[in-house]
């Protein structure tokens, strides 16, 4: 919120910190060999950084987080766009209808946010219009990023079918490999570094180390998405698909309460219809509502006391 720009040096840190950590205790410091050939991390990675990127690049661009969230949240869209067409896959009726549901709701909120931008008044005449362009290029890479990630998520389950899920394994290599990528961003991270250490001095409770406030947000933001991220690639190996994009969706709908309420950012009424229609059309995709149906057919239920 204080550097919006600064998406680059948060990225390239959690990068970093989880190749390290993936070198050290995986890759047993490069002597284990990968169980998926290298290549094909290869091409993953180039996706990977292409859509983090782009994703950092569009909160420059008039894009609100709840918004950004939002947007993002309809990697279902994309991914049954795609498994159509390239997996050649069919879906149910209720497949669709869920995925028209997570569509209305994006729609209803970008179609807002558009109204937002538009009506700002704190834009004068000049810079309205400019504003609103830079808000539909963001709108532009939001889209291309969901489509990217959608295409990495359909070459990776190939990859799984073909050799074994390896999720450590792939958790490194799609952090390590990125890195001199980031060589082309040297310039905007080390300015970032350079206003890091210029902010306030912070006091670390416990340990009493003083720093500037936002390394010490930095770091809190590597270490909670080490564990995020390292969960994620976890449940993907020991839990059923459907548990997973459960869990994630409930992680996003947390996260965006979050953001609302403490930030403060703007959000009406039809922000929110859109966030329920969002939310429920992924729950619907997911069919959770079939599995909890045995799930509470199970549970023991309580018998009525005999009468006197």
């Amino acid at each position: 919120r204080q550097f919006p720009g600064c998406g680059n040096i948060v990225t390239f840190s959690q990068f970093l910190f989880i190749a390290v950590e993936g070198f050290i205790f995986e890759a047993n410091f490069g002597r284990k060999r990968p169980a998926i050939p290298i290549r094909n991390y290869f091409i993953m990675v180039a996706m990977f950084f292409t859509v983090s990127v782009v994703n950092n690049y569009a909160l420059n661009l008039n894009i609100a987080m709840p918004l950004h969230m939002i947007f993002r949240s309809g990697s279902l869209i994309a991914s049954m766009a795609l498994g159509i067409i390239i997996l050649k896959k069919r879906y149910s009726v209720s497949k669709y209808s869920s995925i028209a549901l997570v569509s209305l709701g994006i729609f209803t909120c970008t179609f807002m946010s558009a109204k937002q931008v538009a009506s700002d008044s704190s834009l004068n005449q000049e810079d309205g219009p400019q504003a609103f362009l830079w808000w539909l290029l963001g709108i532009g890479a939001l889209t291309f990023a969901l489509l990217m990630s959608a295409r990495m998520g359909i070459f990776q389950e190939t990859l799984y079918k073909k050799f074994g899920k390896h999720s450590k394994e792939a958790l490194f290599y799609n952090h390590a490999l990125p890195l001199p990528g980031f060589l082309l961003l040297a310039p905007n991270i080390y300015q970032h570094a350079v206003l890091f250490s210029q902010s306030e001095l912070f006091q670390v409770p416990v340990i009493g180390l003083t720093l500037p406030i936002m390394w010490f947000y930095l770091l809190m933001n590597v270490i909670t998405q080490y564990v995020c991220i390292r969960g994620v690639f976890i449940l993907t190996t020991e839990c059923t698909s459907l548990t997973v994009t459960l869990v994630v969706t409930l992680r996003k709908f947390v996260s965006l309460i979050f953001s609302i309420l403490y930030f403060q950012n703007p959000f009406t009424g039809w922000h929110w219809l859109g966030t329920a229609f969002v939310f429920v059309g992924t729950l619907m995709y997911t069919e959770v509502w079939n599995s909890l149906g045995p799930l509470l057919a199970r549970c023991p239920r309580r018998r009525r006391p005999k009468e006197e």
